[in-house]
């Protein structure tokens, strides 16, 4: 909502579930805490950077307190530094309040780094190629990115992917 700040953005849920306000707002300045944006609460979405913008999506998400985040490319329309910031900020997150997370992406590089297990789809009709899990162990870092097991595993997806691409 271009109108609204922060806070009022991530209350929004609660509002509509008719929390009292104060509780409500309680609750979305923690969750504006938990993504790195205590210091915006008062700011509109026109004084926020995409990244910053992409926060508050999650922090108004994870007010409700949910058992499972579903997050459809969220990152998609990101330069890579923030693409990368918020990737690690995400797994923070993860273990801190120990969700599920649904995460779908079109990045091959992005799904191992973030993922425990890839389910490679194909088009029309959707139906599942491949199920790949990933073993390296969290908490993963940027040090990561540069392992050999990361590029295996970023190999194997995208030979799975080209599979999918060529059914």
């Amino acid at each position: 909502m271009p109108w609204a700040t922060a806070l009022r953005n991530v209350m929004l849920p609660l509002t509509l579930k008719r929390v009292p306000a104060k509780q409500a707002a309680a609750r979305a300045e923690a969750a504006l805490s938990a993504v790195g944006l205590s210091s915006f609460l008062h700011a509109y979405p026109r004084e926020l950077s995409g990244g910053m913008k992409m926060r508050v999506s999650i922090a108004r998400a994870l007010v409700t307190q949910p058992k499972i985040l579903l997050m459809d490319e969220p990152f998609a329309a990101l330069d890579e530094i923030t693409r990368q910031k918020l990737n690690d900020d995400l797994l923070a997150l993860w273990a801190q309040q120990r969700l599920t997370v649904l995460f779908v992406t079109h990045s091959v590089f992005e799904s191992v780094y973030l993922s425990q297990r890839i389910v490679v789809m194909a088009a029309r009709p959707g139906r599942v190629i491949a199920d790949v899990a990933t073993d390296a162990p969290f908490p993963r870092d940027v040090s990561f990115r540069t392992t050999s097991e990361y590029a295996a595993s970023c190999r194997v997806v995208s030979t799975k992917l080209l599979e999918a691409i060529a059914s």
